[in-house]
């Protein structure tokens, strides 16, 4: 059983380590809430997915009952993160391929190129000529599964995910609540389109993926009634809280 420090099990906040400046940032973003009882944590040597020594690693764990502690139950497994860096949530822009920092929930569907796999605890949409992940900041239906009849082209299309033509990453992903409630749009929205996807042996564009073996490991344990969230940083960052 591996037991996280405090601020990384959701049990003290910043205010209660005593902790000040960035270290306070750092835990207050870096955060588990109390009710999440599955963890898929990435961490990274440093925030340059560039640097030969900057491969993330992803490990998935269970909240031990009663006990601040977690037990690892997957992982570690190397990961792909975006190709700009790792940065704050509040930082990212929408189009710099940044992986967010930050702890973030999954969103209800699962979504893939492929048939069901089974399995799996979320719903499942098989996708389909004319499905879109809405990238548009000045869009109303910005940072959202749209679709539309297959053929037409979207007033939203220029910079946004055709998905059902993404077969090498998308045979299967799930939604990382990554700007949502609210959604930031315009000038400054800080990004759309983050999930947790399949291996492309580059670097994402702000994803996290993995081979699709241990992608599908990942989503079949995934319980909506765990509250599942995952936790995204370097090792300095998770080190501070």
């Amino acid at each position: 059983m591996r037991r996280l420090a405090a601020g990384v099990a959701g049990i003290a906040t910043a205010a209660t380590l005593g902790l000040s400046g960035a270290s306070a940032a750092a835990a207050a973003r870096l955060t588990v809430p109390r009710s999440a009882r599955q963890l898929v944590l990435v961490s990274s040597p440093t925030a340059d997915p560039s640097d030969p020594q900057g491969i993330a690693t992803l490990r998935a764990y269970v909240r031990v009952s009663n006990s601040p502690g977690w037990r690892l139950v997957a992982g570690p497994w190397a990961a792909e993160t975006g190709g700009g860096d790792l940065v704050r949530a509040a930082a990212r822009r929408e189009g710099d391929a940044a992986t967010p920092v930050g702890v973030f929930g999954f969103g209800q569907t699962i979504y893939g190129n492929r048939a069901d796999p089974g399995g799996l605890h979320y719903r499942y949409h098989r996708l389909v000529c004319g499905d879109w992940w809405d990238e548009d900041p000045y869009s109303a239906h910005y940072n959202h599964f749209v679709h539309v009849p297959c053929g037409t082209t979207p007033s939203f299309a220029a910079g946004s995910e055709a998905l059902w033509t993404e077969g090498l990453a998308y045979p299967y992903f799930a939604v990382i609540d990554f700007n949502i409630d609210p959604i930031r749009g315009g000038s400054r929205a800080p990004g759309s389109g983050i999930f947790l996807h399949s291996w492309i042996s580059a670097a994402t564009q702000g994803c996290v993926a993995l081979p699709v073996g241990e992608l599908l490991r990942v989503l079949r344990w995934l319980q909506p009634s765990q509250h599942p969230v995952i936790e995204i940083g370097t090792t300095a960052e998770l080190a501070q809280v």
